[in-house]
């Protein structure tokens, strides 16, 4: 066994273990710490494929940011995951029964279909040219031959991050908010009122 095939079962094992891990982790903390190991894993299997643009820029974009993210998201975020278990026994056997379903669709979808005549299963790319590192290659080929699917990726992402503001934008009682359109409106007739007070008398306001 080489030093390559010895270190590819390594990652995948540990990624497995990770993955697993993130699932049956009874504390969100350690869920996000499992996810951060897998992390590191998938990026020493993109190493060993000689990816290692992928491989820093999954360290560096999700390790760095969002799996920090997570990390501090679940610590600050108050939940009472008692009163969340609490209708789980309840809601299990509807769980199983829609889960089952999906995966007897999924089984039935994958065994029942079948690759026109001609048509590849796989779309195999070839290696990197020549004269052009691999940073490069990744760049030409996703903004040449997969360039629509990357902007609907983009997009996709666009329509969640709405949705997020959407759903946690909240009007709450007694917030001043400023309004430009009332700013803007306002003149000097309806912002200043002229007063005569007497002698020991304050301004109306």
């Amino acid at each position: 066994m080489t030093a390559a095939v010895f270190a590819f079962y390594l990652f995948a094992v540990v990624l497995i273990t990770a993955a697993v891990m993130v699932i049956l982790s009874r504390n969100p903390v350690h869920s996000v710490l499992w996810l951060i190991v897998c992390f590191f894993n998938a990026g020493g299997l993109f190493i060993l494929l000689g990816a290692e643009f992928l491989a820093m820029l999954l360290v560096i974009v999700y390790v760095g940011a969002v799996a920090v993210l997570f990390l501090f998201v679940v610590m600050m975020l108050d939940i009472d995951f008692a009163e969340l278990r609490s209708g789980m026994a309840r809601y299990l056997p509807f769980g199983l029964a829609v889960g089952g379903v999906l995966l007897t669709e999924i089984i039935l979808a994958v065994g029942s279909w079948q690759a026109g005549a001609g048509v590849p299963l796989f779309d195999v790319l070839a290696g990197v040219p020549d004269g052009m590192t691999n940073t490069q290659w990744i760049g030409s080929v996703l903004y040449t031959r997969y360039l629509y699917i990357f902007q609907a990726a983009g997009l996709v992402l666009l329509v969640s991050m709405i949705g997020a503001i959407v759903l946690t934008h909240r009007q709450r009682i007694g917030t001043k908010r400023q309004s430009i359109a009332h700013q803007v409106a306002r003149t000097p007739k309806n912002a200043v009122h002229p007063a005569q007070p007497g002698v020991g008398q304050g301004v109306e306001l």
